[in-house]
């Protein structure tokens, strides 16, 4: 058996299977017994572990308990009983925290006999065991056992970063390079910002790289950081390298100087504080790039992670210019912004002793090995065919001639295999330097962009790709970056910065009063989306800030006129939803049509409800192939066209943005029986969801029900909009206003209840008698239509005035003549309140 408790508590048998500890208590009292490695623990100790501050009311027994279950899981002799407590029959090599720190110890004790990279494989063996937090299931991790764990975990980290970095230094091979450990120390200087080993280390791998001048800003974070926080100088080892880089000719042994000079990507002189040398061919842009501080940071820390990382999103989101931003900046894990040559290719350069092997036969025009980095686009919106992609992705890198020519001058029959010809050069090239492909707008060629990703991933290990698509690529190991909307400080600036191009001048500071919420009111509508704001920003060639906002409601016919150069579907609002459109099969088409008829968002269980399947030209499906609810919403998720929330209970709530939601309105116009029963299964899910509540508003379960009720307000608004305005329903709306009564007196809508019961009273005659089947239901209205003019009008206007006076006698005589008994009215005593003086009425308590 083993016991793995370096993560979540697992156990598995000789065969590495794992067996079923199912439960938190289970999981806890066997890494409180893996804990012990053997040793007897006191049935106190073990309560304390598993229930912490919280034991049950006889904890003895339900330990007891607990240790059968388990004992059912491991085996009856997995477990036994001592004096006062119980003991697991393991040993500590059966434990992974134990074997841990006895790996821990062994790679200590390499690195101090000399043996840096035999070190560095122990201490990676050791640390490979840890799945996550150690002893994750104990109640109170804060406890001396899950810290000293930790602590030592840290302890092995710091010696195995250690022993890669003598093996750096003194070049003797086996550990990592510094190109994988300067973004490593980065994140442990980050998370532990005094801990001076990991300072330490940092500028040591940054020295190494020949990044003198970052090694010295590393030293700079490193005092400033003790200074301000803890009034501390640096100790010995950082003051000695502090020391050692002032003084250049005191470089260790070993370590590769570089002697190329970089060029940045921008014009202009190369500043520590500009770009990052990238070869390719990125285009220099034009315009200021707005916002998205911390995406740039996540997504170069996800590229440092993962080979393949997608920026999905909307159309007009952004997704290009971020990557393009990513790739210019730095986004191999070995670059920063000023980021020389990484050392190893500098030796293949630079150090006659040990020269590398020569490369294979180059083709003509790819350039020889340089200093930073390679970073490529290759822009897949033209492609209409999928067998074109590799094809476009070759002509992008330069090659497709540069092929030609080499098969031509050696004889050969041009070869006819594009991806071949990929992995070729970008195997060859990732090795020299690092190598960063972008794959931008994949969507509508999605199969065959993940077919080619997979492929270059797979034999081009160097190799780092950045896509762009409105839907994940599919692709085993890839990280997915939702790209969001711009929050509302840069969207307010990026529209500024705009406008300004158009109007030289503006400033949102100086302009006319009222111009800072139109532009906020602008940014919000418009869901902040790039696109859609610079968009909008144009147009103040003719119009306010305010004429813009208030004409947004007929958004595709105001927002075009973009860009001559870009795209022609990224010139248009429209033209950019469009080409959204046109990528969704018909079942697709049909669920968004049929979302439009939400307002305010909607759970899987409103989808359900709403949402089926369309006629398909080729006939009704089976029921076996036909889509669920939950697979289009799905879809429309990963399509970036329905935007998923988690909520506090865990669920996930569903909107759309306000631009795709106008959008889908207009096209649901296109097929109206479609929105029709789309309308009518809304109106009725949502009136049982109201009739539903409705008792249990005046029960002690109310709280859950009016969050419920508030959740759904929007769409419980539409719902009775449709059935009083757009499409009268006096059934309907009748059983939905009496439904929602008693939630708009406890949360105080009075007035908007009021409304909406006059109306509803307005929308049919009155009935004649009892006889007619809207008798009742229209007294029932009335009456509700009482309450809530006596809550929301000056005391004694009701009675004062004739009709009302009239109106609630005839009301008031069909229920003590003939009538059911009134159901509980929001009165104080809950009884017809026309038998006494008309008075305003209190809540219960």
């Amino acid at each position: 058996m083993r016991y793995l408790i370096l993560g979540v508590t697992e156990a598995r048998d000789e065969n590495g299977s794992a067996l079923p500890v199912g439960g938190t208590r289970l999981r806890a009292l066997l890494a409180a017994l893996a804990l012990r490695a053997g040793r007897a623990a006191p049935v106190a100790e073990l309560v304390d572990d598993v229930w912490a501050a919280d034991p049950p009311h006889d904890a003895p027994a339900a330990l007891q308990a607990l240790v059968g279950r388990l004992r059912r899981v491991l085996g009856k002799d997995a477990i036994t009983s001592t004096y006062g407590g119980y003991r697991l029959a393991a040993g500590p090599d059966e434990i992974d925290l134990y074997v841990f720190e006895r790996l821990s110890r062994e790679g200590a004790e390499q690195l101090d006999a000399g043996d840096p990279a035999r070190a560095a494989r122990t201490l990676r063996t050791a640390l490979a065991l840890w799945r996550g937090t150690a002893l994750a299931d104990l109640p109170d991790r804060d406890h001396g056992h899950a810290l000293r764990p930790e602590g030592h975990r840290l302890a092995a980290l710091e010696r195995r970063i250690e022993a890669d970095l003598r093996c750096v230094e003194t070049g003797t091979g086996g550990g990592a390079g510094p190109n994988s450990l300067v973004p490593e120390l980065m994140e442990l200087a980050a998370a532990h910002p005094y801990d001076e080993r990991f300072r330490a280390q940092l500028i040591r791998a940054l020295r190494a790289e020949g990044r003198q001048a970052d090694a010295l800003a590393a030293y700079e974070d490193a005092r400033r950081a003790l200074a301000d926080d803890l009034g501390a100088d640096p100790g010995p080892e950082l003051a000695a390298l502090h020391r050692e880089l002032l003084t250049p000719s005191r470089v260790r042994s070993g370590v590769p100087v570089p002697s190329v000079t970089a060029v940045p990507v921008s014009p202009g002189p190369h500043e520590s504080s500009g770009p990052v040398v990238v070869h390719g061919n990125l285009r220099p842009r034009l315009n200021s790039f707005v916002g998205r501080e911390r995406e740039l940071s996540f997504i170069r820390a996800d590229l440092t992670r993962s080979r393949l990382v997608t920026l999905t999103g909307p159309g007009g989101s952004g997704k290009t210019r971020l990557a393009e931003e990513v790739a210019a900046h730095g986004a191999q894990p070995a670059q920063t912004p000023t980021a020389p040559i990484p050392p190893t290719a500098q030796t293949a350069q630079t150090a006659p002793a040990a020269p590398a092997a020569p490369p294979a036969q180059e083709a003509p025009a790819a350039p020889a090995p340089e200093a930073g980095a390679d970073a490529w686009i290759a822009e897949l919106a033209s492609v209409d065919d999928p067998a074109d992609v590799p094809g476009a992705v070759l002509s992008a890198l330069g090659l497709r001639e540069t092929a030609l020519l080499r098969d031509n001058r050696e004889g050969q029959s041009p070869r006819t295999d594009p991806t071949g010809l990929l992995v070729e050069h970008l195997a060859r090239r990732s090795r020299i330097r690092p190598f960063l492909l972008i794959l931008d707008n994949c969507e509508h060629v999605i199969d065959a962009a993940a077919t080619l990703a997979e492929t270059l991933l797979t034999h081009c290990p160097q190799l780092r790709i950045l896509a762009t698509s409105r839907e994940p690529l599919g692709v085993p190991g890839e990280s997915v970056h939702p790209v969001g909307p711009l929050p509302a400080d840069p969207a307010h600036r990026l529209f500024a910065e705009r406008a300004r191009a158009v109007r030289p001048g503006f400033d949102l500071g100086q302009e006319a009063a009222g111009d800072a919420d139109a532009v906020a009111e602008i940014c919000r509508r418009l869901d902040g989306q790039p696109l859609a704001i610079e968009l909008a920003a144009a147009r103040l060639r003719m119009l306010g800030p305010r004429q813009i906002a208030d004409r947004l409601d007929d958004r595709f016919r105001l927002l075009t006129g973009g860009s001559r150069t870009v795209l022609p579907r990224q010139q248009t609002l429209r033209a950019v939803v469009d080409w959204s459109w046109d990528l969704l099969d018909e079942d697709e088409r049909t669920a968004l049509r049929q979302v439009s008829v939400f307002a305010g968002g909607w759970d899987l269980r409103a989808a359900e409800a709403v949402v089926t399947p369309g006629p398909s030209p080729a006939g009704p499906a089976p029921a076996s192939a036909r889509l669920s609810a939950a697979d289009l919403i799905g879809a429309l998720v990963d399509k970036s066209l329905v935007v998923a929330t988690p909520t506090a209970t865990g669920e996930m709530r569903y909107r759309l943005l306000e631009t795709i939601h106008e959008y889908a309105g207009e096209r649901a116009v296109e097929a109206p029986e479609i929105r029709a029963a789309a309308a009518d299964a809304h109106t009725a899910y949502f009136l049982a969801l109201v009739e539903q509540a409705e008792p249990l508003l005046r029960s002690g379960d109310q709280m859950p029900w009016i969050e419920r009720l508030e959740t759904e307000l929007d769409n419980i608004r539409a719902a009775l909009h449709r059935t009083l305005v757009t499409s009268p329903s006096e059934a309907e709306a009748v059983r939905l206003v009496l439904g929602m009564g008693w939630f708009w007196w406890l949360r105080n809508f009075r007035s908007e209840g009021l409304t909406w019961t006059e109306r509803a009273v307005a929308l049919g005659p009155e009935p004649a008698d009892d006889g007619d089947p809207r008798f009742w239901p229209r007294m029932h209205l009335e009456m509700l239509w009482y309450f809530l003019v006596v809550e929301s009008r000056p005391a004694g206007a009701v009675h004062d005035d004739e009709h009302h006076r009239v109106r609630m006698g005839r009301v008031a005589d069909a229920f003590r003549s003939f009538g059911p008994r009134p159901p509980v009215s929001p009165d104080c005593s809950g009884r017809w309140p026309c038998s006494r003086p008309v008075r305003r009425s209190r809540p219960t308590r």
